[in-house]
């Protein structure tokens, strides 16, 4: 069927989420979810002594997925109620369950447990990618663990590090992440079985007034969904604080992602490194020579997006009045699936990329080259001490030295000479300059901090994840 080209679409779906995550907050899901949890509301109830048939169940086994949007749609028209509309829609379809479809229950019952229901299973995408992530890049730094290149702080030369060393920071930051997620998915509860105003009335008149049977009620139909527990206490809606730690957990993950994607465009400036660049790619319709960090840029685009995403949950949460309100639906149907398929579209392509990433170790030696004159000065100090110099003497000369070697690189534009200006000063003669000038005397425990980081925390975070890494990722565009 063509594709209505009139009306807008959500770049999301169409250039950056997966289908797997689209899917999810698709009409088909959450309208099964909801037909699902009435189900198993009547089950419960069945279960504890209510008289709901059998063959009423049955009836609703067989229609929780053949939905009737059109018919949904018009339903909603005349009452303007979605959830009534679909209450409708489904009596129609299994009309022996129709008198008991949604009993005792309210409106969140079913809207409010279908979108923990759905944000659970959209989390569990999102850890399964973190993870595919923090595994590349894990590699990455295991491989490049003693390739020294120049530090940078303040975006200006400081002491060496190695490839893999800087692999381990932003590899360390999507960890944070992945057990913040962890602890997110540990923690989220069901709504549950709660009534109008939280109260639990309806289903304790249901029940003749049996507390026991209505808390029986909660577990069971918690337990359904696999949810080990139910919010300690609710209004009409679960706390909307739950939309806030889900969506500053996956904002969280977009400041990971917008950090590491501005350090690969930084370095592919440098043409130190680069994020993967196809055959037939083309960096500019005007400009062919360019390769421009497309991938990287468009993960910042969208973790810009994410982060700006966050406050609007935090303003929800704290406008709900009393028992609550409804300004919050509005607002979560375009918050809550916008930040998953924002941050699924951003880890599809962070998996792209740190599988592929091009490393130049000519350049970086040579920029090494370049600047590792001036970081050498006080070992050279110290081997022309060593050597039977003078510390005062030879500090000066190399003061002197360097001033004018800056000058022929600042003023003139010129190559760094300071080493060749030190080896042809007789002070130095003793001084052992290939080793002195070894890039690996530089970059201290990196190697080792490498191995120890992958060793001690990535490997026992990832081993429950293994089956997930060797799913292919296909970018959109």
């Amino acid at each position: 069927m063509a594709k209505n080209t009139d009306l807008y679409t959500s770049p999301l779906v169409e250039r950056n989420a997966s289908r797997e995550m689209a899917e999810l907050f698709g009409a088909q899901k959450k309208f099964s979810t909801w037909r699902r949890l009435w189900l198993e509301l009547a089950k419960a109830q069945k279960k504890l002594g209510l008289n709901i048939k059998q063959s009423q169940l049955s009836q609703m086994v067989r229609h929780l997925d053949d939905i009737d949007f059109k018919k949904a749609a018009r339903y909603e028209k005349k009452f303007r109620h979605d959830v009534m509309a679909h209450i409708h829609t489904f009596g129609d379809a299994a009309p022996k369950a129709a008198p008991i479809i949604h009993l005792g229950a309210t409106s969140c019952y079913v809207g409010d447990n279908a979108d923990l229901i759905i944000m659970r299973e959209a989390l569990q995408l999102i850890t399964a990618k973190l993870a595919a992530v923090i595994n590349l890049l894990s590699k990455f730094a295991k491989k490049h663990r003693s390739l020294a290149t120049l530090g940078f702080t303040h975006y200006q030369p400081a002491q060496l590090t190695t490839v893999g060393k800087r692999a381990t920071l932003w590899c360390y930051e999507f960890v944070m992440d992945l057990q913040e997620i962890e602890h997110r998915l540990e923690t989220l509860p069901f709504r549950g079985v709660k009534g109008t105003t939280g109260t639990q009335a309806s289903f304790l008149a249901l029940f003749e007034g049996n507390h026991s049977k209505v808390k029986q009620l909660d577990k069971i139909v918690a337990a359904a969904f696999g949810f080990k527990k139910t919010c300690a206490v609710t209004g009409q809606t679960y706390q909307r604080k739950f939309d806030t730690l889900v969506v500053n957990t996956l904002a969280s993950i977009a400041q990971s992602a917008h950090k590491f994607c501005n350090d690969i465009r930084l370095l592919a400036n440098l043409k130190e490194i680069e994020e993967p660049f196809e055959k037939t790619q083309i960096g500019s319709s005007s400009m062919a020579y360019k390769r421009n960090p497309m991938r990287c840029e468009r993960a910042t685009a969208l973790s810009r997006f994410v982060l700006s995403l966050a406050s609007s949950p935090q303003m929800t949460a704290s406008e709900q009045w009393l028992e609550r309100t409804l300004d919050d639906s509005a607002n979560k149907r375009v918050v809550i699936p916008e930040a998953f398929l924002a941050v699924d579209g951003i880890l599809q392509i962070l998996i792209n990329v740190t599988g592929a990433l091009v490393v130049y170790p000519k350049v970086i030696a040579a920029r090494i080259a370049a600047e590792l004159p001036f970081m050498a000065t006080e070992n050279i100090l110290m081997a022309g001490v060593k050597a039977g110099g003078n510390r005062q003497e030879l500090h000066e000369k190399i003061r002197l030295h360097s001033h004018a070697a800056a000058a022929q690189v600042k003023k003139l534009g010129k190559p760094n000479d300071l080493i060749g200006r030190l080896k042809a000063d007789i002070a130095f003669s003793k001084v052992n300059f290939e080793k002195v000038l070894d890039p690996k005397s530089y970059i201290g425990r990196a190697p080792q901090q490498v191995d120890e980081f992958i060793r001690d925390i990535v490997t026992p975070l990832c081993r429950k994840y293994r089956k997930e890494f060797s799913k292919k990722v296909e970018l959109n565009v």
